[in-house]
């Protein structure tokens, strides 16, 4: 799956987010949180899903599937059970034979992939230098290999 770059909106919303500060004390409910939705997003699962919806607006679970790649329905399900409990997505079964399921983004879960689309702005503004630090590191290790 190729992942879209980021909108004007995600964009603007992402700096927005970096001028704020932390609060001083912080809540540890807060502390809780921010470790567990850093530990969904971690999950690659979680960010490619909502890379999807954002793009793709309302979709079916077979469809997220198909335009996630290479997930299983079982993990699929997993992730969208845990995206919805998080208020990330709505679920909702249209009443027809066979029902039919579709998921859709709510403002919450676009704003989480606004609020981590900083990592896109900082790879963009970084590429080079990580390339050429990779490129320096790799160039040592193959020099001690070869000694």
């Amino acid at each position: 799956m190729k992942i879209a770059p980021p909108t004007k909106e995600q964009i603007a919303r992402a700096h927005y987010y970096t001028t704020q500060t932390p609060p001083k004390e912080i809540d540890p409910r807060l502390e809780a949180l921010v470790t567990e939705v850093i530990g969904r997003v971690a999950d690659k699962w979680t960010m490619l899903i909502l890379e999807v919806l954002s793009e793709h607006g309302e979709s079916r679970f077979t469809r997220i599937g198909e335009l996630v790649g290479s997930i299983s329905q079982k993990m699929l399900t997993q992730t969208l059970r845990q995206m919805e409990r998080d208020g990330l997505l709505i679920r909702t079964v249209h009443p027809v034979v066979p029902p039919r399921v579709e998921y859709k983004l709510t403002e919450l879960g676009m704003s989480l992939g606004a609020a981590f689309c900083g990592v896109w702005i900082w790879a963009a503004e970084n590429l080079q230098s990580i390339e050429q630090a990779r490129r320096e590191f790799d160039q040592r290790a193959d020099n001690k290999t070869a000694k």
